[in-house]
C-alpha cells in the first residue's frame, strides 16, 4: 500500500490524473461513476452489502400497509432518527420506506463524529440529546449497543483568531454543564504525543465527544421504534407522491406511491439526503441542495494512536477520525467535485478518489501527526453528501405542500445532528411546531425565489462546504450568490459608499464608508474550477476586516453613524422589509387570531405586536396599520372593502412571516388573503431629533405631535409623490417611516438628502440599527426573540391583549404560564469596559453560570457593551425580578470574567421621552 507521504510526492511531480496509476491504487474517475470495489472500514456486514448491491431488484422486506399516519422516505440517519422520535411520541402506524438498505447512500459511509460545542446555542442543544440517544438512551431501551465510542475531540488553533473562537465555544459550553479544555501546546502534547505542536497557539480539548457507527446506530434506532409499533420496509422504492387539493384551493398530502403499491397517509416526510431533490420534485416541492464528492483515506496501523481523540484541525482543512489502531484522514477543499448526475441505482458504492482535490489534506495532516509520513493507507472513501445554500440542514413543512416535510440536506453532519434534529422534527409533525427555535433549519428561511435557482443554490453551497472550517466570525458575509435582489437605491447607495450586507437575496446596508465604492462582483469560486480569482476587490477587503472578534477598523465609522441620529438626524433605507396586505370577508377575524396585540383599532392606526405559535413562542415581531376602505388600488394599497391591514417585516424573516401567516389562514379555515407587495414598494426611515424639520420640508402634512402622533399613518405627498408616512421608531428617536412606491423611492431619497443637509442627516446602514436599538432596548428577533421564547419571558407583555377577553393563538400557552411563573426571563446587562461582545458569552450570577448571551453589542451613546440574555434560577424555580434585582452579574468572554450591570430595561432613555420628539 502507498504511504501518505508517497502520496504527496507522486501528486507534486505528476500530471493531473496519473497520481493514483503511479500509487498502484484504482484509476481516477474522469466523470462522477460509483463502484462497488472498495474497501471500507465498517462492519463485515456493510462490506457484504456493498458488494452485493448490484445483485438485482428485491421485492420488499414486509408487505406494505395500505395506510400509514406518518411516512418517513429515506433510512439513513435522519430517517431512523425521525422514525424513532415519532414513536416515542406515541405516532402509530409510522411506516419507514428505504429504496435499498438502511443506510444506503451516504449514512454508511459516514465518518460519525460527534463535537459537542458549535458557534449556536441550539446546535449545541441539538447535539445533547443525539449524544444522549446514541450513549445512553438506546442502550437502555433496546439492550444493544450502538457503537458510540467516547474518545474526546481535540480542536487545533494554529492562529490567534483561532484560539478565540474555541475560547468562545468554551465560554458558552459553561452555560450547557459541557465540560471543555484550553489546552497549551506543552499539555496538548502530553494529551496527544504523536502530535506536532510546535506551530499551535493552543488547543480545545472536550473529554466527552466521541464517534458513532453509523450502522449500529440505525440499526438499534429502528429496532426501538419497531417495537413501538413503527414498520421499516427496505427494498422499496418510493415512485410518486400523490397530492389532493381541499375545498379552500390548499394543497395535500394523500399518498406515497411504489412500485408495490400506494399507501394513503396525510404526511410524508423526505429524508432521502442526496436524493431529497428528486423525491420534492414528485411533490412539486422544491429542495436546495447539490451532491458533491466528500472523502477521507483510511491509514494502516499506527503504534500508539489508540485511544486518542478526535482531532479537527480547522486551519489545514482537515480532521482526524480515530478508527481502532488507525486514523481516518478527511477534510474540506475549496475545489470539491460536484455529482452533476445523481444516480437512482447508487446504493452502497463509493466514487473512485481524486487524489489531485485530496492531496491538500495529506500534507495537513502529515504536518499534524508527523508519523503519518510513513504509514500506509488501508482503504479510501469517497461518497456523495448533500449540501446546501448557508450549511443549515433542510427541515419543517414545505410552504408549497402540507403534510410534506423535510428532514435533509445536512452537510455530512447528518450523524452527530441526527438525534436532535430528528426529535424536533417528529415534535413538528406531531404538535404542529419544533420544541426548539428551528427556524435557522425551517425551509421556510428562504425566499420563494431562491429556492429554485440554479447557480445561486450551487453558488452558496460550494461557498458553504469550502467554508466549512472557516472562522464564524459575527459579521462575516457571503461572497457567493449575490446581487439578486436589488431594491432602486442600490446603484444611488452604492455610489454614496454603501457597504452592503445579503440577507435571503437582498442587498441591504451594512455601514457606509465614503472614501470608496464597494462593488460585490460575480462569484469566482475562490480561484477553483478554472475560474481567476478577483484581484484588488474592495468589497472582500472591507468584509476581511471583519474577522475579528475585537473592534474592527471601521467601528468609529460606525460610531458616527449612530452618534449622527443622535444627535442631528440618519436616514436608513429598510426597502428589504416584507410589506403584506391582509383582507378580505375574514381579515378582521384572522388578525384577531394572529396577532397578539389589539391591531383593531380606528384606520390610520399602527401596532407593534407579535405572532405566536400554539406554544406561546414568539414566531415573529412586526407593525401592523390598519388601513380605510377605498376603491382606488395602488402599491400604498389594494382597493377593498371591509377590513385591512398592512404589515411590515424584517426581510430577512419576510418568507417565514409569509408562510406562518398562510398556514394559520389555512388551518383556521379563514376567508381572506394575503397579497405580498415586498418588490413593489420601498422604504425609508428617517430618525433623529431633527428628522421633524427635514422631513417638514419635503412632505404636504403637518408633523406636529398633535397632528400625527405616533404610532400612527397617514398617506401624504413627499416631493409629490404619494407615500404613507408611519410615525415609529426601531431606534428609540423621533422619526417616520416612508412606505414609497418603487418607482418614486429615488426622488424621495434625493429630496430627503436635500432637505437634512442642512441638519447634519447622514447614511446610516443596519450596523448603526443593530447598535442603536440594543441601546434603546428594542429586540430583534431571532437573535433575543425567538420561536421558543414567549412575550413574557421576553420582557414584551405589552404587545399581549390579555387583558381583553379575545382569543389569539398562543393566549392559553401565556395564560398557563403566567400563572405558574416565568421560569427563564430576558435581561438587560452593561459592562462598563470598552470590550467587544456578540452573543454566546457566558452570565454569571452569585458564582453560578445561568444563561448565555442571545445578543450583545456597543452602544456609543452609553460608551458601554450591552448584551441580552435570559436567565434561569439553578434551583429551578420561576425567575422573579427579585432573583433578577438581587445578584452579582458577570459575562465571561473567551474565558476573560467582566463585571457587568443588570437592568430590566435600558437605562437609555427609559421614559421614552425622545420617541415623543422631547429633547
Amino acid at each position: 500500500m502507498a504511504s501518505l507521504s508517497r502520496v504527496l510526492r507522486v501528486a507534486a511531480t505528476c500530471p493531473r490524473g496519473r497520481a493514483a496509476r503511479n500509487l498502484g491504487l484504482q484509476p481516477l474517475a474522469t466523470e462522477a461513476r460509483p463502484t462497488t470495489e472498495k474497501s471500507v472500514p465498517y462492519q463485515r456486514t456493510l462490506k457484504e452489502e456493498a458488494q452485493g448491491a448490484s445483485v438485482g431488484p428485491q421485492g420488499p422486506s414486509q408487505p406494505l400497509p395500505s395506510t400509514a399516519n406518518v411516512v418517513v422516505i429515506g433510512g439513513g440517519s435522519l430517517g431512523c432518527q425521525t422514525l424513532y422520535h415519532l414513536a416515542k411520541l406515541g405516532v402509530g402506524g409510522a411506516v419507514l420506506l428505504e429504496r435499498e438498505r438502511l443506510t444506503s447512500g451516504t449514512t454508511w459511509h459516514t465518518a460519525g463524529l460527534l463535537w459537542q460545542l458549535r458557534p449556536s446555542d441550539v446546535e449545541v442543544e441539538l447535539l445533547a440529546h443525539t449524544r444522549r440517544v446514541v450513549s445512553r438512551d438506546l442502550e437502555e431501551e433496546t439492550g444493544l449497543h450502538t457503537g458510540w465510542i467516547q474518545n474526546g475531540g481535540l480542536f487545533i488553533a494554529s492562529n490567534r483568531q483561532r484560539l478565540n473562537e474555541y475560547k468562545r465555544l468554551m465560554s458558552l459550553g459553561k452555560a450547557y454543564g459541557i465540560e471543555s479544555h484550553v489546552l497549551s501546546p506543552a499539555e496538548t502534547k502530553n494529551l496527544y504525543p504523536l502530535m506536532n505542536v510546535d506551530d499551535l497557539y493552543g488547543t480545545l480539548y472536550v473529554p466527552q465527544d466521541g464517534t458513532m457507527d453509523p450502522a449500529g446506530t440505525c440499526t438499534t434506532l429502528t429496532r426501538a421504534a419497531a417495537a413501538r409499533g413503527a414498520q421499516v420496509i427496505e427494498n422499496c422504492a418510493v415512485t410518486g407522491i400523490r397530492v389532493r387539493t381541499d375545498d379552500f384551493g390548499v394543497r395535500r398530502v394523500a399518498a406515497v406511491e411504489t412500485e408495490h403499491g400506494s399507501i394513503q397517509t396525510p404526511c410524508v416526510v423526505n429524508c432521502a439526503g442526496v436524493w431529497a431533490s428528486k423525491v420534492g420534485r414528485m411533490a412539486g416541492v422544491k429542495v436546495p441542495l447539490v451532491a458533491m464528492h466528500h472523502a477521507y483515506v483510511v491509514t494502516e496501523r499506527i503504534e500508539g494512536i489508540q485511544n486518542m481523540p478526535n482531532v479537527r484541525d480547522h486551519d489545514a482543512s482537515v480532521y482526524l477520525r480515530l478508527q481502532g489502531d488507525a486514523l481516518s484522514v478527511g477534510g474540506y477543499e475549496a475545489n470539491p467535485i460536484f455529482w452533476e448526475e445523481v444516480s437512482d441505482k447508487f446504493a452502497f458504492g463509493l466514487f473512485d478518489l481524486d487524489w489531485d482535490v485530496f492531496t491538500q489534506h495529506i500534507e495537513g495532516a502529515i504536518n499534524r501527526v508527523p508519523v503519518l509520513e510513513k504509514t500506509g493507507i488501508k482503504s479510501t472513501v469517497c461518497g456523495p453528501e448533500s449540501f446546501t445554500p448557508d450549511h443549515k440542514p433542510l427541515m419543517g413543512e414545505a410552504p408549497e405542500l402540507r403534510g410534506f416535510f423535510l428532514g435533509c440536506g445536512f452537510n455530512s453532519a447528518g450523524m452527530m445532528l441526527g438525534g436532535g434534529c430528528g426529535q424536533e422534527l417528529a415534535h413538528w409533525i406531531v404538535h404542529g411546531r419544533p420544541e426548539k427555535d428551528m427556524y435557522s433549519y425551517d425551509i421556510r428561511r428562504f425566499h420563494h425565489s431562491l429556492t429554485d435557482h440554479t447557480r445561486w443554490i450551487r453558488e452558496r453551497s460550494h461557498e458553504s462546504y469550502a467554508k466549512n472550517y472557516s472562522v464564524v466570525f459575527p459579521h462575516d458575509e457571503p461572497l457567493a450568490g449575490r446581487n439578486m435582489r436589488r431594491d432602486p437605491l442600490h446603484e444611488e447607495l452604492l455610489g454614496q459608499g454603501c457597504v452592503f450586507q445579503e440577507r435571503q437575496g437582498w442587498e441591504r446596508p451594512g455601514w457606509f464608508n465614503p472614501q470608496e465604492t464597494a462593488q460585490v462582483l460575480d462569484y469566482d469560486y475562490y480561484g477553483a474550477y478554472g475560474n481567476q480569482a478577483h484581484k484588488d476587490y474592495t468589497y472582500s477587503r472591507l468584509l476581511g476586516n471583519d474577522y475579528t472578534f475585537d473592534f474592527p477598523p471601521h467601528h468609529h465609522t460606525i460610531q458616527k453613524e449612530c452618534l449622527a441620529c443622535r444627535g442631528a438626524a440618519a436616514v436608513f433605507n429598510m426597502s428589504y422589509f416584507g410589506k403584506f396586505y391582509l383582507l378580505g370577508v375574514d381579515a378582521r377575524k384572522a388578525a384577531d387570531w394572529l396577532f397578539s396585540a389589539d391591531v383593531n383599532r380606528p384606520p390610520g392606526s399602527t401596532v407593534y405586536t407579535c405572532m405566536l405559535n400554539q406554544r406561546g413562542g414568539t414566531e415573529s415581531d412586526l407593525t401592523v396599520s390598519r388601513l380605510a376602505p377605498g376603491t382606488q388600488a395602488s402599491p400604498l394599497a389594494p382597493a377593498f372593502e371591509g377590513d385591512c391591514y398592512y404589515l411590515a417585516v424584517g426581510g430577512a424573516v419576510a418568507q417565514h412571516n409569509w408562510s406562518h401567516i398562510n398556514t394559520v389562514l389555512q388551518d383556521q379555515e379563514f376567508r381572506c388573503q394575503l397579497m405580498d407587495s415586498s418588490e413593489d414598494l420601498g422604504m425609508l426611515s428617517i430618525q433623529g431629533p431633527a428628522s421633524r424639520d427635514i422631513l417638514q420640508d419635503v412632505l404636504d402634512a403637518d408633523l406636529s405631535n398633535e397632528a400625527f402622533p405616533f404610532s400612527t399613518h397617514q398617506l401624504v405627498r413627499a416631493a409629490g409623490h404619494l407615500v404613507r408616512a408611519i410615525r415609529l421608531s426601531f431606534v428609540g428617536e423621533l422619526g417616520w417611516e416612508l412606505h414609497v412606491p418603487r418607482a418614486s423611492c429615488l426622488p424621495v431619497y434625493r429630496a430627503v438628502m436635500a432637505a437634512g443637509a442642512r441638519h447634519g442627516l447622514v447614511n446610516a446602514g443596519y450596523r448603526a440599527i443593530d447598535s442603536l436599538s440594543i441601546e434603546k432596548g428594542y429586540r430583534h428577533w431571532h437573535a433575543d426573540l425567538r420561536p421558543d421564547d414567549s412575550p413574557l419571558e421576553a420582557g414584551l407583555a405589552f404587545t399581549c391583549k390579555l387583558k381583553t377577553s379575545v382569543p389569539f393563538l398562543g393566549r392559553e400557552a401565556l395564560e398557563k404560564q403566567r400563572a405558574t411563573g416565568l421560569r427563564r426571563r430576558l435581561v438587560c446587562l452593561t459592562v462598563e469596559e470598552e470590550v467587544p461582545m456578540f452573543g454566546l458569552e457566558a452570565i454569571w450570577r452569585n458564582g453560578q453560570v445561568v444563561g448565555h448571551v442571545r445578543r450583545a453589542d456597543f452602544g456609543f451613546t452609553m460608551n458601554k457593551t450591552i448584551a441580552y440574555g435570559y436567565i434561569r434560577d439553578p434551583s429551578g424555580g420561576p425567575v422573579s425580578l427579585d432573583f433578577v434585582k438581587n445578584g452579582e452579574y458577570a459575562l465571561e468572554r473567551m474565558g476573560v470574567t467582566y463585571a457587568a450591570q443588570v437592568h430590566l430595561k435600558s437605562p437609555f432613555d427609559p421614559d421614552n421621552k425622545r420617541v415623543k420628539g422631547i429633547y
